[in-house]
């Protein structure tokens, strides 16, 4: 997607190091929230992009008393008396890479959500007979545990619409590379308290990075990706889904996730055990294999 991007500022830095360049840039991002604006400060030198800081209008909170531009402009401030005083001291500075943990995650054709704290719950049971089904037909496929990872809750800064990247450096990182690599993603969840438990909805919310990565290289969505919904729950009667199932959709719809099924088993207090409920296997693993017609899985 292009943005309408409008050039704020432009001053030269003269230093015993050479001439350095730093723009100011505003960009309208209200296609993707209102009124979101994104300024961009750049330090070049020469052709060379020597550091890039990115600030928006939704970091800021009413009690902060900060607003993007002025932000921007004072960053701006500080690199200039920066090179200014300690040119060499300086770059070196804005030169050093952070260190970021690499994802440990394989990517796999299929990637399976098991949304449940309970590792040997009803949902366990359904990634088990998701997995067997990918793999008789010759996909690969990993199984996610929420709750046993490194996943930091979504805080809402959108620092992740200045660069695509979440601030938080955590096992999420991998989630989205594995997310990325996939064409079918299933999400297994129990209901709790009428939606799904937390850990799965701390990995729903921090999707929204990924959400602002494609928007900003212009993809806006996954490519060739479905997604499909195991449910279960205790009660009797589909309304209890009434809250989950709009959440995992919302989620698979904010990344251009294409539906493919979904397969909602209630009352579950009463049986226990999804294993002893007549024809379910069978349903799961038919939804299965109509959701890995339709995804594009390379053969």
């Amino acid at each position: 997607m292009a943005w309408k991007r409008a050039l704020l500022e432009e001053r030269e830095v003269r230093t015993s190091e050479g001439t350095f360049v730093i723009t100011l840039e505003r960009e309208d991002l209200s296609a993707l929230y209102p009124d979101m604006e994104r300024y961009t400060l750049t330090l070049r030198a020469g052709k060379k992009e020597v550091a890039v800081f990115r600030t928006n209008t939704y970091e800021y909170s009413p009690t902060v008393g900060l607003d993007p531009s002025s932000v921007a402009r004072h960053r701006a401030l500080i690199w200039e008396e920066g090179l200014k005083d300690e040119p060499l001291d300086f770059l070196e500075y804005l030169g050093k890479e952070e260190t970021r943990r690499p994802p440990a995650l394989s990517l796999t054709d299929v990637l399976v959500v098991q949304g449940s704290p309970r590792a040997d719950g009803n949902c366990s049971i359904l990634a088990g007979w998701v997995a067997e089904e990918v793999r008789a037909a010759g996909k690969s496929v990993q199984v996610l545990y929420p709750d046993d990872m490194e996943i930091h809750p979504c805080i809402g800064c959108y620092q992740c619409y200045n660069t695509g990247a979440c601030t938080f450096e955590d096992e999420m990182e991998g989630v989205v590379r594995a997310l990325r690599s996939a064409r079918l993603l299933v999400v297994c969840s129990p209901v709790y308290t009428s939606t799904v438990p937390s850990g799965l909805k701390a990995l729903v919310d921090r999707c929204q990075a990924l959400h602002a990565a494609l928007n900003f290289t212009g993809r806006g969505r996954l490519r060739g990706t479905s997604g499909l919904l195991l449910g279960v729950c205790g009660r009797k009667g589909r309304e209890n889904f009434a809250y989950l199932a709009p959440v995992v959709e919302v989620f698979m719809e904010n990344l251009g996730i294409v539906p493919a099924g979904e397969v909602l088993i209630d009352g579950i207090d009463r049986v226990r055990d999804v294993r002893t409920i007549p024809g379910q296997e069978g349903r799961v693993r038919e939804a299965v294999r109509a959701a890995l017609s339709i995804s594009r899985c390379p053969s």
